[in-house]
């Protein structure tokens, strides 16, 4: 009786612990969005990967960068915010591409990413997020750069 209880409550536990890993999944947006990966400039990026709706200015989008970044080769950016995003994109001009980063947002899921980009000169980093109801927001900052971090 004992090990039955046991094994009920093993496969009980195996079943909560696997059924959130059933609804992740992740958009190749290179194969996708080809185009937005492959634009020299933020806005024709944009375009490529959001299309032609228009850009809502907001604060509700916390964007954490350095004003000066003494290493462009490893710029530490937070974002954290509590809309429902479906999709969030960092768009930077200083590399010869502009789309750094574009992350899907699981449902339900609230956004608070941590990493690291490189810049190779001072330029304007714009972060636009696509809400499940279809709104594109964005917000961004100008990032100075003392050292290149892409070999310059």
């Amino acid at each position: 009786m004992e090990r039955r209880k046991f094994l009920g409550l093993g496969l009980a536990a195996a079943a909560v612990m696997l059924t959130p890993m059933a609804k992740l999944h992740a958009i190749n947006f290179r194969e996708t969005k080809p185009k937005a990966w492959e634009a020299a400039k933020s806005t024709d990026a944009i375009k490529a990967l959001f299309g032609d709706a228009p850009l809502e200015k907001t604060d509700k989008i916390k964007f954490v960068a350095p004003k000066l970044a003494e290493n462009g080769g490893s710029i530490p950016i937070t974002l954290k915010s509590d809309l429902d995003i479906e999709t969030i994109a960092l768009f930077q001009d200083a590399n010869p591409r502009s789309l750094s980063v574009v992350f899907s947002v699981p449902e339900g899921q609230k956004v608070d990413y941590s990493f690291r980009i490189k810049m190779r000169q001072t330029a304007l980093v714009t972060i636009v997020a696509k809400t499940r109801d279809g709104k594109l927001y964005t917000t961004g900052k100008e990032i100075d750069v003392s050292i290149g971090g892409c070999g310059g």
